[in-house]
């Protein structure tokens, strides 16, 4: 078996066939060029003993504080034969090998695996699954309504009546037209507890994929927006990236509205499936809350792979973890002195 890098060019025939999702293709690196502390590392393929491709999958490095750096691999590997535990962890070894040479200031990789091995440990940082919903769209509109789950068709039927709503794509928006959708995005930060990127990191998305890979469709009511949605387009598949909703939003089941739109919308355009982007298991509960939401478009959830650190330099990587567990526990302590405080 063996790993070696390869141009765009070569990259893109030997996956030819098989979905490549946005982070793992070509125009991902317009992206990675214009975030701070990341860049476009390369592309490798991995293949069998008798040389057929096995896998490919592209890299950014990311500088994280301090100045360690690590290579990410976003939804990848892109597996083009079964990725069996003994290929995975080939794969892996090989690549901690190669790296060793390469650049021995990386700490770890960040990739996915569908087959826990004792390599893998769970990210440091960051969100991951291994089960999400996807709805197929490669069927008539009809049979996609008729699939989803009863509460799911009623909430679409109540917003479709409701005359104040509107709903539409508004891929192109400009900053000031982005700006109102972001205070939606703050709000829903600070009702569910997550604190969102810069408004220009998604603004340098959508300038650096354009509209043909990053589309926003939006929910508003007499103008106002009530929920709106970025999804990312490659090769025939599309993914919710981000979104956000008000709280007169669920009221007025604008977000099932906007996603029933977006479904309308990309199935019209010839994509076969939109991922709604992580639902809740036993390993990731945080999600639990999203899926009951996610289910109404889909009622079957889909097993994928989730992603892993491969530390390169255990005990650089074990440093990371307790720096990381430090500051989580200074920052939770000086916010119970704070609550502490207030309440007095």
């Amino acid at each position: 078996m063996t790993l070696r890098p390869v141009d765009d060019t070569t990259y893109l025939r030997l996956a030819a066939g098989t979905p490549l999702p946005i982070e793992q293709a070509p125009v991902w690196a317009r992206f990675d060029a214009v975030v701070d502390g990341r860049d476009h590392w390369g592309r490798l393929v991995y293949r069998d003993d008798d040389g057929t491709p096995a896998a490919v999958v592209s890299f950014a490095v990311v500088r994280g504080p301090g100045g360690f750096r690590y290579l990410w691999a976003k939804n990848g590997p892109v597996w083009l034969v079964e990725p069996t535990p003994e290929r995975e962890a080939d794969l892996r070894g090989r690549l901690a090998a190669r790296l060793a040479d390469i650049d021995p200031r990386l700490v770890f990789v960040r990739l996915h695996a569908t087959h826990e091995a004792p390599d893998l440990r769970p990210v440091l940082q960051g969100i991951t699954y291994d089960r999400t919903v996807v709805v197929d769209l490669d069927r008539s509109e009809e049979d996609i309504f008729a699939a989803m789950k009863q509460q799911g068709r009623r909430a679409i039927r109540k917003a479709l009546k409701d005359e104040s709503l509107t709903v539409a794509e508004e891929t192109g928006l400009d900053e000031a037209a982005f700006a109102e959708l972001y205070e939606v995005f703050v709000e829903t930060g600070e009702r569910e507890g997550f604190g969102p990127h810069p408004a220009r990191r998604y603004l340098d998305m959508l300038a650096t994929l354009g509209p043909e890979h990053a589309r926003v469709f939006v929910t508003r009511r007499e103008g106002r927006v009530l929920a709106w949605a970025l999804v990312l387009v490659n090769d025939g598949a599309a993914l919710y990236s981000v979104g956000a909703s008000s709280a007169e939003a669920r009221q007025a089941y604008a977000a099932d509205l906007l996603h029933w739109h977006v479904i309308q919308t990309l199935h019209a355009d010839g994509v076969r499936s939109y991922d709604l982007a992580g639902a809740g298991s036993d390993r990731f509960p945080g999600l639990s809350g999203l899926t009951q939401f996610k289910t109404k478009f889909e009622k079957e959830i889909t097993e994928v792979a989730p992603a892993w650190d491969v530390p390169l330099h255990p005990h650089g990587y074990d440093a990371l973890v307790r720096g990381l567990a430090a500051k989580r526990w200074a920052a939770a302590t000086a916010g119970e002195i704070r609550a502490r405080l207030l309440s007095r």
